[in-house]
C-alpha cells in the first residue's frame, strides 16, 4: 500500500491578539480572588464558566468552531496565553494544582467553552488541573510522569466516558527544547488504510487496559472496536501501549494504523503560553523523549479535560460533581 499523501505543512495555530490576551489575563486574575481560591470547588468551576462568557468574541468563536469541527488534524494550538511567575517545577508523583493561578483559571475557562471540565478520581485524586512533569525514577513510565517516548493514545481509552477534549498548557519547556507533543488524526489516516484493516478496526475484537496512572487492579475493557460511528468519519478508541487485538487480522490492522500515525504525526514543540487542545474523539497524542535534570527548571505542562455531555456520566459522579469514579 502506498503511503504517499499531500499533508498540510503546519498544525492549526492561533496567536492571541494583545487585547484578547490582556482581557483573558484580567478575567483570570478576577477568578483567582473568587471564593477561597480552590479551583476544585464546584463554586469556583461555576465562576470559571461564567467568566468564559465574558471572554472576547474572537476567542470564544475560535473554540466554538473547533468544538464543532476540529478539522483534518483534530488539534488546535493557541499561542501567547498568560503564564504566571513560576516556582521550581514540581517533581513529586501525583503532582496537581489546587490553588488558583492565571494558568489554571485560563484552563478552566477554556474547558467551559469546550463543554464541562472533568477529572477522574483514580488519577491524581480527581484534581481539575494536573501537572505534567517528569518524576525521578519514572523515566520509563508510559504516562505523564515519564520522559521516554510516550506511545500514541486516546486519553483514558479504556474508560466509557473518556474525555472529549484534552488541554495541555505549557508553563515551561524542557531544557533542550526537544520534547514534542505528537498528534495524529484518524481523519488523515483512514483513507490510507487497507480495506482489510478498515473492516477489522470496526469489529469489537480489541481490549484496552487502564493506564498505569490509574493504578493496579482495574480489569481490561470488554471487547470493543477501535473505530466506531460514521464509516466516512469514524471516532477512534485506541492506546498503543494498552490496546490488544483478539485476532490476527486485528493485530495486523493495529500495526498498520500505528505505522500510519507515525508517518502522519505532527510534532508540536510547545513553548510557555502555548495551549494545545486535542480532540480526543478522533486524535491520538503522545510525546517525544527528553532528558530531565530534576533541577527545578524541567518541562512543566498543566492538563485539564473537558466532556461535551457531562450528563452521560452522571452515574459515576457523586453529587453531580465534575469528578468521575
Amino acid at each position: 500500500m502506498s503511503l504517499s499523501v499531500n499533508i498540510e505543512p503546519a498544525p492549526a495555530a492561533v496567536t492571541l491578539e494583545t487585547g484578547d490576551r490582556e482581557e483573558l489575563s484580567r478575567l483570570a486574575r478576577e477568578l483567582i480572588a473568587n471564593g477561597d481560591g480552590r479551583i476544585d470547588d464546584p463554586a469556583w468551576i461555576r465562576a470559571a464558566a461564567h467568566a468564559w462568557e465574558r471572554l472576547p468574541h474572537t476567542v470564544r468563536a475560535t473554540i466554538r468552531e473547533f468544538r464543532r469541527d476540529s478539522g483534518r488534524r483534530g488539534a488546535l494550538l493557541l499561542r501567547d496565553l498568560p503564564v504566571p511567575e513560576l516556582p521550581p517545577t514540581p517533581n513529586e508523583p501525583g503532582s496537581v494544582q489546587h490553588e488558583a493561578t492565571e494558568s489554571a483559571a485560563a484552563l478552566l475557562m477554556f474547558a467551559a467553552g469546550l463543554g464541562d471540565p472533568a477529572a477522574f478520581r483514580p488519577e491524581k485524586g480527581g484534581a481539575m488541573v494536573q501537572n505534567v512533569v517528569p518524576v525521578p525514577g519514572k523515566e520509563e513510565f508510559q504516562g505523564n510522569a515519564g520522559s521516554v517516548l510516550l506511545e500514541f493514545h486516546n486519553e483514558n481509552a479504556f474508560h466509557p466516558h473518556r474525555p472529549d477534549f484534552v488541554m495541555l498548557l505549557c508553563l515551561r519547556a524542557d531544557h533542550e527544547g526537544i520534547a514534542g507533543l505528537r498528534t495524529a488524526c484518524i481523519r488523515e489516516a483512514f483513507p490510507l488504510l487497507s480495506q482489510e484493516s478498515r473492516a477489522a478496526l470496526f469489529e469489537p475484537r480489541f481490549v484496552t487496559s487502564a493506564p498505569p496512572s490509574f493504578g493496579a487492579g482495574r480489569d481490561a475493557t470488554e471487547p470493543h472496536a477501535v473505530l466506531t460511528g460514521a464509516p466516512e468519519d469514524p471516532d477512534l478508541r485506541v492506546d498503543f501501549a494498552a490496546t490488544e487485538a483478539l485476532t490476527p487480522t486485528g493485530t495486523a490492522a493495529l500495526d498498520e494504523l500505528q505505522q500510519l500515525f507515525g508517518r502522519l504525526a505532527q510534532n508540536h514543540l510547545l513553548r510557555p503560553g502555548d495551549l494545545a487542545i486535542v480532540d480526543n474523539r478522533v486524535t491520538v497524542h503522545g510525546r517525544t523523549a527528553f532528558t530531565p535534570r530534576y533541577d527545578g527548571a524541567d518541562r512543566w505542562l498543566q492538563r485539564t479535560f473537558a466532556l461535551t455531555d457531562l450528563r452521560r456520566s452522571r452515574e459515576l459522579r457523586a453529587l453531580d460533581g465534575h469528578v468521575l469514579s
